[in-house]
């Protein structure tokens, strides 16, 4: 994983030597928007061969084939590398919103198509909807009631539509934030196992918050079964008094969701965490006048663990439970993005 972090950044250095970061957008470890709309005049090129011009750059820089999908809005953009460049000899691809409309309206399954997943397809299919071409041709007004505000973003991608444009990406700073942390598990696990992966993993999360200075107001858990039970997942959420960062505080409240509200018969095979409303410190960690002297000490815990992991490597303090066979937490702390990254951390 690493090694394809390495390269992923020498991918992006490509792309800045002809285009500004200013008009790069990073959208996940392998792909990016380029608006490269102000730079044609100056390399003289058109879309497609600017497209072409950074596929062979790559080429030649990292050894790696790279795709292309060029359209005259990002939306056609994403659509054109998803669908057409994949599926190209040259690996490019390149809509309009004429093409789009001409040569993949028909196209299916609709999951192929950005942002949708498959529990939009079935509920479009529900209404006999198969292809965008079927989402164009539907009623907005009935659209609006089956997917609430998002109909609207549906059906102007349906049509080859994008209002958002590259500053809007650049200028864009969300109301809140959140903290998360989820794993798949490699096998089924009981109730009992599971309990000590969600622990685990809330426990990281406050000393997350600590080295970063941060504090939530909230948490939120998810639970999923074994795809064999063929049942919905489980969970909530909590929220706390004040702002705190305290494992004291946060890995009671979610373990309390955990025993609450998941099945204990049902072999569990993923878990999901999120903190939310986090903020930054700034000195709103309230800790209450009528405490005893748990809180305090809690916080120095957390304050010194961080100091020493961070010296000495995240396996330096562990808990008592994360030797258990069940336990992930050792290994997961010598990977990267949830994958091996090719580092011993146990020595």
């Amino acid at each position: 994983m690493r090694l394809y972090i390495d390269y992923a950044a020498r991918v992006y250095g490509v792309y800045i030597k002809y285009v500004s970061p200013d008009d790069v957008h990073v959208y996940s470890i392998d792909e990016a928007f380029l608006d490269v709309t102000n730079y044609l005049p100056y390399y003289k090129k058109t879309p497609l061969e600017m497209g072409k011009f950074l596929l062979s750059e790559v080429l030649r820089e990292t050894g790696l084939y790279a795709t292309c999908g060029v359209g005259t809005n990002l939306y056609l953009a994403k659509i054109a590398l998803d669908i057409t460049a994949k599926r190209s000899p040259d690996f490019m691809g390149f809509l309009n919103e004429e093409l789009y409309r001409e040569t993949i309206w028909d196209h299916t399954p609709l999951t192929d198509f950005w942002q949708i997943g498959p529990g939009t397809a079935r509920r479009l299919a529900a209404h006999g909807i198969y292809t965008m071409r079927g989402v164009a041709g539907y009623d907005p007004k009935r659209l609006l009631k089956l997917f609430g505000r998002n109909a609207e973003l549906l059906y102007d991608h349906a049509w080859g539509k994008e209002s958002c444009l590259m500053p809007d990406i650049k200028a864009y700073r969300a109301k809140s934030h959140s903290l998360s942390s989820g794993q798949v598990l490699l096998r089924d696990y009981t109730f009992e196992e599971a309990e000590v992966i969600v622990r685990e993993m809330a426990d990281e999360l406050c000393l997350d918050m600590t080295e970063k200075g941060l504090l939530c107001r909230g948490a939120s858990l998810y639970i999923s079964y074994t795809h064999t039970a063929n049942l919905p997942g489980d969970g909530g959420s909590v929220s706390f008094p004040s702002p705190t960062r305290l494992s004291s505080v946060i890995v009671p409240g979610v373990l309390s969701i955990y025993r609450e509200r998941t099945r204990r018969d049902t072999p569990i095979r993923r878990v999901n965490i999120a903190l939310f409303d986090v903020c930054e410190d700034g000195g709103a960690l309230q800790l209450s006048l009528f405490r005893d002297e748990r809180e305090d000490r809690c916080l120095r815990l957390q304050t010194a663990v961080t100091a020493l992991r961070k010296r000495y490597g995240k396996n330096a303090l562990f808990h008592a439970c994360d030797l258990l066979p069940h336990a992930t937490l050792r290994e997961r702390h010598g990977q990267i993005g949830g994958h091996k990254s090719g580092i011993q951390t146990d020595k």
